[in-house]
């Protein structure tokens, strides 16, 4: 009895640990928006809420390094057209103190940057007041995170 009680409990935390790797997901490191990331429109724009068979992907992204962070400008396919975005919100962590997202949040724009939509239905991160880039677009904010 003693000879299983020892064999049990060497093999007790070998079969912890592979249960907790199985639940391990590396999805959460990858969030950030590159091309071909599905994303979510959050504005309430008529292009943005109607149903349809593909999901909005980035096509683009307008930096030097060419992964998108909360602030930038990505060009977005949606229904066979191709629209500019502003990325408000994505899956990875990032710098101290600033929101982490379930979802990859994009706010569509018009080429010169004003919002096609009139409301932004999901809070969006409230250190993009300090850019003066998007005042109208902070302006038909509902709330900040």
């Amino acid at each position: 009895m003693a000879l299983l009680k020892r064999s049990l409990g060497l093999f007790l935390p070998q079969l912890c640990r592979a249960t907790n790797q199985r639940n391990f997901s590396l999805s959460g490191l990858c969030g950030a928006i590159q091309k071909m990331t599905r994303v979510r429109v959050v504005d309430n724009s008529a292009l943005g809420n109607t149903p349809y068979h593909r999901p909005p992907k980035c096509i683009h992204i307008y930096n030097k390094n060419g992964v998108g962070k909360v602030g930038d400008k990505i060009l977005l396919a949606i229904k066979g057209e191709k629209k500019k975005a502003l990325i408000v919100g994505h899956k990875m962590p990032g710098p101290r103190m600033t929101p982490r997202f379930d979802s990859n949040n994009v706010v569509l724009i018009e080429d010169n940057g004003n919002p096609v939509g009139t409301r932004i239905k999901t809070p969006i991160p409230s250190f993009l007041r300090k850019r003066q880039d998007f005042s109208k677009i902070l302006a038909i904010a509902q709330n900040f995170v």
